[in-house]
């Protein structure tokens, strides 16, 4: 059985590799690395399809180790035993390059169990995760070990990987390829800046064009080019990175009232089928960062959701893009955010008392209480509906919490308060 074009046309030097300039161009740090020989313990950390692989192939082709490779999927304790049993063996007489793609599935005894080989330099462990390595790989192993971010591949730096693919078919199906215009361009924007995703497309529409007349050149159309990649390959795992990475970009887009921005995002969470990270992500935004700048958002921003949720999709994009964009148009202001933050924090550190007398449900003075009553003020039987009196706890008196913001509605909140606050104390 063949393997898939983009194992059989991966890279074997680091001039033929895409994207990832900022670890692999000429000066920077992995690839400084590469050349000096002397490879220590990596962590290759990224999407999938953005050479991880590819490059922890050609470090192993560098070096004069025995290569190992491990999958963390079904890996196991022996897998590992067998690996270290090969150490100062005559199949590996100067150590071994273990390469380990998915660590993150390895569990904590089975991390740990590599730790003594690649403290003491018989095992050069380069290790590949999708995952955010702070939070999957033990902190041990990552203590010994360097971590570099492989990026999404942009479209522009996939295009030479994808004609290379199609010269590789054409010799591979001895026939001449005419590729109609936009091809490739339209293979390298529609996977996502996955490479393997894009160079196995190019092998699946080869395959699936017409076979020519003898003497012709097979055709590669657009409109082929299309079905067979109908969907964006959107980065969008649930448990993972990709996930927190674009609701984080959603809300502080709305946050930063850029509504193209926000749009965009959005379109990606609904794109994906998560209608419920959208609705969530939007209604903590109302409230969070429109807030008493405008307080109708959050009903209004509530309706649309309730109409998302009864319509679902695609028909919930609409009212969604309508709260979206009402959002980003918003003024702003953070203060009840700011505000719960600071008494949440006086909590934690344990600035909290009894609560005043004059604030506690009616209960009865023992023999103990000198003062008897309970002394409450009603602020109605007041003009203004207001009158001075005690409710933080004695411990908070004079404390500080909220503070206006400076928009149209919370400014003529303060003038209010201020105005009928000055005139109580002048009595």
């Amino acid at each position: 059985m063949s393997s898939p074009l983009a194992d059989r046309i991966r890279p074997m030097t680091l001039e033929e590799a895409v994207g990832q300039k900022h670890l692999l161009s000429p000066g920077a740090p992995l690839r400084n690395i590469i050349e000096s020989g002397i490879i220590p313990n990596l962590i290759f950390y990224g999407p999938s399809g953005t050479g991880k692989t590819t490059v922890a192939n050609i470090i192993a082709a560098s070096t004069n180790k025995k290569l190992c490779r491990l999958n963390g999927t079904n890996a196991s304790i022996a897998d590992i035993r067998n690996v270290v049993a090969q150490i100062d063996t005559v199949a590996a007489p100067n150590g071994i390059l273990l390469y380990l793609d998915e660590i993150q599935y390895f569990n904590k005894k089975q991390q740990q169990s590599l730790l003594e080989y690649i403290e003491n330099g018989s095992i050069t462990l380069i290790a590949s995760t999708t995952e955010n390595p702070y939070f999957y790989i033990y902190s041990a192993v990552l203590s010994r070990s360097t971590v570099f971010e492989f990026k999404t591949v942009t479209a522009e730096d996939v295009v030479p990987a994808i004609e290379r693919a199609f010269r590789y078919m054409g010799e591979e199906m001895k026939c001449g390829l005419d590729i109609e215009d936009g091809v490739v361009n339209h293979i390298a924007y529609a996977c996502g800046g996955d490479v393997r995703k894009s160079i196995n497309t190019v092998e699946l529409l080869c395959l699936s064009s017409m076979i020519p007349k003898e003497g012709e050149n097979r055709v590669i159309t657009l409109e082929n080019a299309k079905q067979l990649s109908q969907k964006t390959s959107l980065r969008y795992d649930k448990d993972g990175d990709e996930h927190y990475d674009l609701l984080s970009a959603f809300q502080k887009s709305m946050r930063g009232s850029d509504p193209d921005a926000a749009i965009h995002y959005l379109a990606r969470i609904l794109a994906a089928g998560d209608l419920p990270s959208a609705c969530r992500r939007l209604m903590v935004c109302a409230a969070e960062d429109v807030g008493l700048a405008y307080p109708m958002i959050m009903p209004i921003v509530k309706s649309a959701v309730d109409i998302a949720l009864q319509v679902g999709l695609p028909e919930a994009r609409i009212p969604l893009a309508d709260a979206v964009i009402l959002v980003c148009n918003s003024p702003k202001s953070a203060s009840g955010h700011d505000a719960i933050n600071l008494a949440m924090a006086d909590l934690e550190n344990g600035r909290y008392g009894p609560i005043p007398r004059n604030l506690q449900n009616m209960h009865y003075d023992g023999d103990d209480v000198k003062n008897k009553g309970q002394f409450y003020k009603y602020p109605h039987e007041y003009p203004n509906h207001w009158t001075a009196q005690q409710y933080m706890p004695d411990v908070l008196k004079g404390t500080v919490y909220y503070t206006y913001g400076d928009n149209k509605n919370e400014q003529a909140a303060k003038e209010y308060w201020d105005k009928i606050k000055k005139s109580e104390g002048k009595k």
